[in-house]
């Protein structure tokens, strides 16, 4: 077993991380790796790479103090999840692990390690047919769609006031918005925005992907409410509006992500129909 720390992936290096996530995910049932350290991975960012030989074993990634791990399923159990996570560790005063869909695996080494877990999203989905609300949109206040090369930087600023306290939401640059309207899947016919007096005060991005094993399903991606417009049920709005745009497209889900702690959000998701799915859970190690 070897370890090789990249500050840039090749092209074939990042086709057998891409290989090895894939393996992982079809062999778990779960997506090893979130969206932000696939994007990495793609873009043939900076990751420590196990090998069994000649071997890719799997690929770590660290995100500020967040890191990612996969390791591919006929090479489980070698120790390199461990080697893996150990390299990230001596990389950050505290280090956050993610285990998507808390797998019995993930939460063993977690536990070998001296991790605790501390954080946890839940995914919840809805299947199409659910019945919804009628949309009221509040005196004042008007909806419309994003508009690619106008709306990023208003964008950016009521993301990051909207999520002042959260620690990877919040953090999104204009950069990170671009990175993403590339995507096969961006369509800004999807992604509502809530004007007061022409200012943006709210939002709700939506997003169709394919790779489920349920086939093509939507998710509520994002919503966002500007802390100034707080009191105005915008979130349920936007919600609705959303919710009503990817009905149109007769997806046989949608899906979204919500902290477990976050009780009226869940609350709010569970009178519109959503169930609770699966949970990625978060675990920390200080050193």
């Amino acid at each position: 077993m070897s370890l090789a720390v990249r500050d840039e992936l090749t092209n074939d290096e990042v086709a057998a991380v891409l290989e090895v996530t894939e393996e992982a995910a079809g062999a778990d049932g779960v997506r090893p790796v979130g969206e932000s350290a696939l994007l990495r991975l793609r873009d043939g960012g900076g990751a420590v790479l196990a090998y069994d030989g000649d071997t890719l074993a799997g690929a770590a990634v660290l995100d500020g103090d967040s890191g990612e791990l996969v390791v591919r399923p006929a090479l489980r159990r070698r120790g390199h999840g461990r080697a893996l996570a150990t390299a990230l560790a001596g990389q950050v005063e505290t280090l956050n692990v993610w285990a998507h869909g808390e797998l019995p695996g993930a939460v063993a080494l977690a536990d070998s390690l001296g991790f605790e877990r501390f954080r946890a999203l839940w995914q919840m989905r809805r299947p199409y047919g659910t019945p919804l609300p009628e949309v009221a949109v509040p005196a004042g206040v008007a909806l419309r769609t994003f508009e690619v090369g106008r709306d990023e930087d208003a964008w950016v600023r009521v993301n990051a006031r909207a999520f002042a306290h959260h620690p990877e939401q919040g953090r999104w640059t204009r950069a990170d918005l671009e990175r993403r309207e590339r995507e096969p899947w961006f369509s800004p016919e999807g992604f509502f925005l809530a004007e007061r007096d022409a200012a943006l005060v709210g939002f709700h991005w939506t997003k169709v992907h394919d790779d489920d094993e349920d086939g093509p399903i939507g998710e509520v991606y994002v919503v966002g409410v500007d802390p100034d417009a707080q009191g105005l049920g915008l979130g349920r709005v936007l919600t609705l509006a959303g919710l009503r745009h990817l009905d149109g497209l007769r997806l046989p889900a949608v899906m979204l992500y919500v902290d477990e702690s976050n009780t009226p959000a869940t609350a709010l998701y569970t009178t519109l129909g959503f169930e609770h799915r699966s949970t990625d859970a978060m675990y920390r190690n200080s050193r």
